[in-house]
């Protein structure tokens, strides 16, 4: 049952390849049902997958298979394979079980959309990068995976490429993810040139994670910090967290998919799967800890000034995202998966709630204009306020646990940073509770005219079964998933299952029960004043307050503009001078001098050819005349 993996692989692709010869003339809807039947058959194949590495003992589950080497030069090779093992089935797992129910919501959400099939191409590409990232069993194939989902990411971000703030966005992620690759790129061939393997677990002395010995500690902090490098553009952390909000550009369901439960959790499972390189430099753990924490505050007071529905949420998947890299750095790898499970559950519902919410108000996202949606999207309101109390951490629901369980390991390690976290925890539960009051309760203000002179909205709809569904089954992960590792509810929790892959690496936080007992309150306190202090504040009908918006908030802390000064503006005017002056004057100068030159020389040469034999005669008389005259002055004064 292990053995077939490649099922995983094969699901997705050919759904890839039926739609791209047939799509068009599929159309709207069968196109989206064989998208979401060939991703629903990939999570078949992964809970197969994952029975048969359940049957196998706990010292045992770590299968790799090479199917056949992609090429060889020198001492590289690259076989294409996998490796299965707990840490690859947990994110197949979820990464297959929330992609089937977004395709499934895509179905009512794209619908009539000039592109419907396109959408389901990229969508079901996309989901065939991504597993192939998470089952590589080597370095260079992982890179093709992460290549594979970046490509993807430009596509379905400028999907709408008619608007320019969508292309823009589009190229935006993809120069920013280029910076990120530069350094997997760079750690690649550092890794290869010490350990002499790209491999995980197999391959010239066991692979990378048996050389490690060779490495020096300047060699592995390198190394480690130019992976980081690249964890940072894929998930939007300092300095690189700025595409993400822009990508929102996307359809709806894109931002579900890509932006909260699976392309941007891919630089904490890269972190997690080299977690013995990480292991050898603790600087540098130290350093991705501290990005991490910094991420998760500055992004999270950001969201509390947005008031577009979906740049709120954007920058909440930057903030957690934050909160597992802070655990990657804390050594809290199990902490950090635990919570990258919860928030495909709770970030994806998030998501595809705001788009059943646009879906009703004719495409608004300004939460200035909604207001009292409870009364007319129940179903709508009931599933997004169980998401929005899991980010909060309000308990039991599941991410009271998976973020307890991050700030328990933080405060063991590095006790400021934890503070940190605590405060990030309340800016969370303050700015989804501003945004849940301000979308579904208060009073109605989507017929009233917009700030800019827009025409009143229709009264709001719920939205179709089919985007309904989704919004159900997600809900119920979202309030029960912290069950998956709470030891008193089963044996085989997550941290039992994913022990194996980390033995070794993980940071023993040595905490009592009755210590973590007074962190839980701590976490339970800030949960409830964060939501307390935004009810006090937006209650009412209280929709406008600048001065809770500060323009130093909304502008991102002018990241962007600090940004486009030292880089942008520069950089526009280094292109503008070597346009203008060293391509126009310095290099076509000197080709078009070159060739006015040998012109000139060609005209002057021209008069010489008269066509007269009486001048040539004169012409090679004089020619000798000349040469005579030369040998006689060297015998003169010879």
């Amino acid at each position: 049952m292990v053995h077939v993996a490649y099922l995983m692989l094969l699901f997705p692709l050919a759904g890839f390849l039926v739609l791209l010869a047939f799509g068009r003339r599929i159309g709207d809807p069968v196109a989206g049902v064989i998208g979401t039947v060939a991703v629903g058959g990939a999570f078949v194949a992964s809970c197969v997958v994952l029975a048969g590495l359940l049957g196998l003992p706990d010292t045992h589950r770590l299968v790799v298979h090479d199917y056949f080497t992609w090429f060889s030069a020198g001492g590289l090779s690259v076989p294409v394979g996998t490796l299965v093992d707990p840490l690859s089935m947990t994110m197949c797992m979820f990464v297959t079980f929330v992609s089937t129910f977004i395709h499934l919501y895509s179905i009512g959400y794209m619908k009539g959309d000039r592109d419907y099939s396109k959408f389901f191409i990229y969508l079901n590409l996309f989901v065939f990068s991504m597993i192939l990232l998470v089952l590589a069993d080597n370095l260079v194939l992982t890179f093709v995976g992460w290549e594979g989902v970046g490509v993807c990411s430009y596509w379905l971000v400028a999907f709408w490429f008619q608007r320019e703030s969508a292309a823009s966005a589009g190229k935006k992620a993809f120069i920013y993810n280029r910076i990120g690759d530069a350094g997997f790129l760079l750690a690649i061939f550092l890794l290869f040139e010490k350990t002499g393997t790209v491999q995980y677990e197999s391959g010239p002395g066991g692979g990378i994670f048996h050389q490690l010995s060779h490495l020096g500690p300047g060699t592995a902090t390198a190394a480690v910090l130019l992976l980081f490098l690249a964890a940072t553009g894929k998930s939007a952390q300092i300095p690189l967290f700025n595409w993400l909000p822009d990508a929102m550009e996307g359809p709806t369901p894109v931002s579900a998919l890509i932006h909260a439960a699976t392309m941007v959790t891919a630089g904490v499972y890269l972190l997690c799967r080299m977690n013995p390189l990480l292991h050898l430099s603790a600087d540098a753990t130290e350093v991705i800890a501290t990005i991490g924490a910094v991420t998760a505050f500055v992004a999270a007071t950001i969201a509390c000034a947005q008031q577009d529905i979906k740049k709120v949420l954007a920058f909440s998947t930057v903030s957690q995202i934050g909160y597992m890299i802070l655990a990657v750095g804390s050594g809290a790898y199990i902490a950090a998966v635990f919570l990258m499970v919860a928030h495909a559950f709770f970030k994806g519902l998030l998501f595809l709630g705001a788009g059943s919410v646009i879906h009703g108000l004719e495409d608004e996202q300004d939460l200035k204009r909604m207001g009292a949606l409870r009364r007319y999207m129940k179903w709508t309101t009931v599933t997004f306020t169980i998401a929005y109390l899991a980010i909060a951490g309000i308990p039991p629901l599941s991410g009271f646990w998976a973020k307890g369980d991050v700030l328990d390991n933080t405060f063991a390690r590095y006790k400021p940073l934890w503070v940190i976290g605590v405060i990030t925890a309340v800016l969370t539960a303050y700015y989804m509770s501003r945004l849940e009051i301000l979308a579904f309760g208060g009073k109605e203000r989507f017929d009233k005219p917009g700030p800019h002179g827009e025409a009143p909205l229709h009264t709001p709809h719920e939205s179709p079964w089919v985007m309904r569904v989704p919004l159900v089954v997600l809900a119920f992960f979202a309030f029960f998933a912290g069950a998956l590792d709470l030891p008193w509810v089963h044996t085989e929790n997550l941290q039992s299952f994913l022990l194996p892959v980390f033995s070794g690496t993980l940071y023993n936080d040595g905490l009592g029960g009755k210590g973590e007992w007074y962190l839980a309150i701590v976490d339970i306190a800030a949960a409830f004043i964060g939501v307390i202090v935004a009810y006090m504040i937006w209650r009412d009908n209280r929709y406008d307050q600048p001065v809770y918006e500060p323009r130093f908030l909304q502008r991102v802390w002018y990241w962007d503009d600090f940004y486009d000064t030292i880089i942008g503006r520069p950089g526009q005017r280094l292109a503008t001078f070597c346009a203008w002056v060293v391509d126009a004057r310095v290099i076509d100068g000197a080709v078009n001098g070159t060739a006015h030159l040998v012109k000139l020389t060609g005209s002057a040469a021209r008069r010489l050819q008269t066509g007269y034999a009486r001048n040539y005669a004169l012409g090679i008389a004089l020619g000798m005349a000349l040469i005579i005259a030369f040998m006689l002055s060297r015998t003169w004064w010879g």
